[in-house]
């Protein structure tokens, strides 16, 4: 009997659990990670937390940034637990405050919170809706990079901002989205032209779907409108990568954490896509 798509990708993730052992790349390292939540933010955290980095926690939902300490804890690493909205600029300035306050230092800011508008074609999107994505999506993490920026050029730290391959995608039901993250790419670009004097290095990542319980969810959905099997809708989201899989959580947020290590202390302005293969020339 052969196995079915979600079987081989059941299977190759476990396969690279197996071999993947954590090396001490972020030692003692400080990062703070706005967007804690399931999937990719837990994901981020906990990685950090195993390559040896120490974390500050932030979201709007302090009962999510307590598990995410625990897990950050169990892995003998320190959490600073700090509900923010991230949106706000009061917010957003006692945030810095309470980090440094605790660590005395910044080693990378990670802006991983996102918020995506209407998935309707981009002329019917309230105007309002396309604002509040990119409070979230671009204003955010500008406002988060200004605030740390006389930290982080104290450590000779980076930003790191999570983009989306949504940028590659022409599909209606997208657009709103690709308008932000597109907005992010050129704010990631400008910033590290102008953070770069100050040793501050900027760069991001690009994700495809990856496979967590988010977009699991997504894919019964999917199944369900579409009279197919889960098994069907992945291998139909996997068919354009080079891999004929989807990144796990775990493997983007490896990925990502690439730029807040010393190994790529000479490495700004870079957009990394982490899709499998799915996009490139």
């Amino acid at each position: 009997m052969s196995r079915t798509p979600l079987g081989l990708a059941a299977a190759h993730d476990t396969s690279i659990e197996e071999r993947y052992t954590p090396v001490p790349l972020l030692q003692d390292k400080v990062i703070v990670l706005s967007g804690v939540g399931p999937g990719l933010g837990r994901s981020l955290g906990e990685e950090a937390a195993r390559m040896g980095a120490d974390l500050v926690l932030v979201s709007r939902t302090e009962s999510r940034l307590e598990k995410m300490a625990e897990v950050v804890r169990s892995h003998g690493r320190r959490a600073l637990v700090v509900p923010t909205d991230i949106t706000d600029e009061d917010s957003r300035a006692a945030l810095v405050e309470r980090a440094l306050a605790e660590f005395g230092k910044v080693d990378c800011l990670l802006n991983n919170a996102f918020a995506i508008p209407p998935m309707d074609p981009i002329s019917q999107i309230p105007l309002e809706e396309l604002r509040r994505a990119n409070e979230t999506n671009v204003f955010a993490p500008l406002r988060l990079a200004t605030h740390f920026a006389d930290a982080l050029a104290a450590s000779r730290g980076s930003v790191i901002m999570l983009n989306s391959c949504v940028s590659y995608s022409s599909l209606p039901e997208f657009a709103g989205y690709k308008l932000s993250k597109g907005a992010l790419e050129h704010l990631a670009s400008s910033l590290a032209t102008e953070l770069g004097p100050r040793g501050i290095r900027v760069n991001s990542v690009a994700p495809s779907y990856i496979y967590e319980d988010v977009n699991r969810g997504y894919f019964d959905y999917l199944a369900a409108v579409e009279g197919k099997t889960h098994d069907e809708v992945y291998a139909a989201k996997a068919a354009p990568t080079d891999l004929k899989r989807l990144a796990s959580s775990e493997e983007v947020a490896r990925a990502t954490l690439f730029f807040a290590s010393d190994l790529a202390s000479a490495v700004s302005g870079q957009m990394l896509n982490v899709d499998c293969g799915e996009f490139h020339s």
